[in-house]
């Protein structure tokens, strides 16, 4: 049975059951190097928009340049 098959099921589930389903199916979920590719106890450095003062002002340029272009 494919998902696409089921899914009509499951949406008619109470929202319980569906909670339920969800703890089954991840209780079932094997966690392997596939699923979880982050090592533990290593850094990982992030690009985040903190420091990026200029980077607000930009962006609502952009967004009134695209709305002046859809009215």
């Amino acid at each position: 049975m494919t998902l696409t098959e089921l899914l009509p099921t499951i949406r008619q589930l109470s929202a319980i059951d569906k909670r339920e389903l969800i703890r089954i199916l991840m209780a079932e979920e094997d966690i392997s190097e596939d699923t979880f590719p982050l090592e533990p106890y290593k850094i990982y450095y992030l690009p985040t928009p903190y420091g990026n003062f200029g980077a607000g002002a930009a962006l609502m340029q952009a967004m009134n340049r695209a709305n002046h272009k859809e009215n």
